[in-house]
Protein backbone atom coordinates (compact mmCIF):
# COMPACT_ATOMS: atom_id res chain seq x y z
CA UNK A 1 0.00 0.00 0.00
CA UNK A 2 2.99 2.37 0.34
CA UNK A 3 3.18 4.70 3.17
CA UNK A 4 0.69 7.08 1.79
CA UNK A 5 -2.79 6.92 2.82
CA UNK A 6 -5.77 9.32 1.07
CA UNK A 7 -7.15 9.94 4.92
CA UNK A 8 -4.81 9.48 8.48
CA UNK A 9 -6.86 9.96 11.70
CA UNK A 10 -4.63 11.28 14.99
CA UNK A 11 -7.33 12.61 17.19
CA UNK A 12 -7.68 9.30 19.78
CA UNK A 13 -11.51 8.20 19.52
CA UNK A 14 -11.19 7.72 16.10
CA UNK A 15 -7.58 5.84 16.07
CA UNK A 16 -9.50 3.77 19.06
CA UNK A 17 -12.36 2.86 16.54
CA UNK A 18 -9.61 1.77 13.96
CA UNK A 19 -8.40 -0.92 16.58
CA UNK A 20 -11.94 -1.87 16.92
CA UNK A 21 -12.17 -2.72 13.56
CA UNK A 22 -9.52 -4.88 14.03
CA UNK A 23 -10.50 -6.91 16.59
CA UNK A 24 -13.28 -7.35 14.04
CA UNK A 25 -11.89 -8.60 11.12
CA UNK A 26 -10.11 -11.95 12.50
CA UNK A 27 -7.91 -14.03 9.98
CA UNK A 28 -10.15 -16.32 7.54
CA UNK A 29 -13.93 -14.32 8.96
CA UNK A 30 -15.85 -14.05 6.26
CA UNK A 31 -17.15 -10.37 6.35
CA UNK A 32 -19.41 -8.17 4.76
CA UNK A 33 -17.89 -4.48 5.08
CA UNK A 34 -20.54 -1.47 4.96
CA UNK A 35 -18.38 1.66 3.72
CA UNK A 36 -19.13 5.18 4.58
CA UNK A 37 -19.75 5.91 0.84
CA UNK A 38 -22.68 3.39 0.71
CA UNK A 39 -20.55 0.44 -1.10
CA UNK A 40 -20.20 -2.92 0.06
CA UNK A 41 -17.47 -5.55 0.05
CA UNK A 42 -17.98 -9.07 1.16
CA UNK A 43 -14.98 -11.29 1.42
CA UNK A 44 -12.66 -13.76 3.11
CA UNK A 45 -10.08 -11.21 5.55
CA UNK A 46 -6.70 -12.94 4.29
CA UNK A 47 -5.49 -11.78 7.48
CA UNK A 48 -6.06 -9.44 10.20
CA UNK A 49 -4.82 -6.09 9.24
CA UNK A 50 -3.08 -3.64 11.66
CA UNK A 51 -3.04 -0.23 12.25
CA UNK A 52 0.11 1.89 11.00
CA UNK A 53 1.43 5.45 10.68
CA UNK A 54 0.74 6.65 6.83
CA UNK A 55 1.02 10.14 5.54
CA UNK A 56 -1.20 11.75 3.95
CA UNK A 57 -1.35 13.54 0.40
CA UNK A 58 -0.85 17.00 2.28
CA UNK A 59 2.95 15.28 4.53
CA UNK A 60 0.05 14.95 7.63
CA UNK A 61 1.20 12.04 9.77
CA UNK A 62 -1.44 9.50 10.97
CA UNK A 63 -2.77 6.79 11.71
CA UNK A 64 -4.95 4.51 9.32
CA UNK A 65 -4.95 0.53 8.36
CA UNK A 66 -5.83 -1.51 5.19
CA UNK A 67 -7.93 -4.59 5.43
CA UNK A 68 -7.29 -7.09 2.28
CA UNK A 69 -10.57 -9.07 1.01
CA UNK A 70 -10.51 -12.40 -1.48
CA UNK A 71 -13.53 -14.74 -2.16
CA UNK A 72 -12.92 -18.10 -2.38
CA UNK A 73 -15.92 -18.57 -5.77
CA UNK A 74 -13.59 -16.03 -7.48
CA UNK A 75 -9.61 -16.48 -6.98
CA UNK A 76 -8.76 -13.71 -8.83
CA UNK A 77 -10.76 -11.43 -6.75
CA UNK A 78 -9.16 -9.15 -4.56
CA UNK A 79 -9.52 -6.03 -2.66
CA UNK A 80 -8.01 -3.47 0.12
CA UNK A 81 -10.19 -1.22 1.62
CA UNK A 82 -8.97 1.09 4.11
CA UNK A 83 -10.36 0.59 7.59
CA UNK A 84 -10.99 4.16 7.89
CA UNK A 85 -13.62 3.98 5.05
CA UNK A 86 -15.33 1.18 7.12
CA UNK A 87 -18.90 1.85 8.73
CA UNK A 88 -19.77 -1.38 9.80
CA UNK A 89 -18.61 -4.83 9.64
CA UNK A 90 -21.23 -7.69 9.52
CA UNK A 91 -20.09 -11.33 9.87
CA UNK A 92 -21.44 -13.80 8.04
CA UNK A 93 -19.48 -17.20 10.06
CA UNK A 94 -18.80 -18.21 13.16
CA UNK A 95 -15.20 -17.08 13.61
CA UNK A 96 -15.50 -14.17 15.13
CA UNK A 97 -13.15 -13.25 17.73
CA UNK A 98 -10.64 -16.41 16.70
CA UNK A 99 -7.88 -16.97 14.58
CA UNK A 100 -7.17 -19.81 12.47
Amino acid sequence: MGQFAKRVYTDPAKIRRLEYLVDQLPTNGHVVLQLMDGTSYDGVVCERPNVQVFRDFQENEGINGVVRLERPDAPAWTCYVWLGDIHRVEHLDSIMGSET
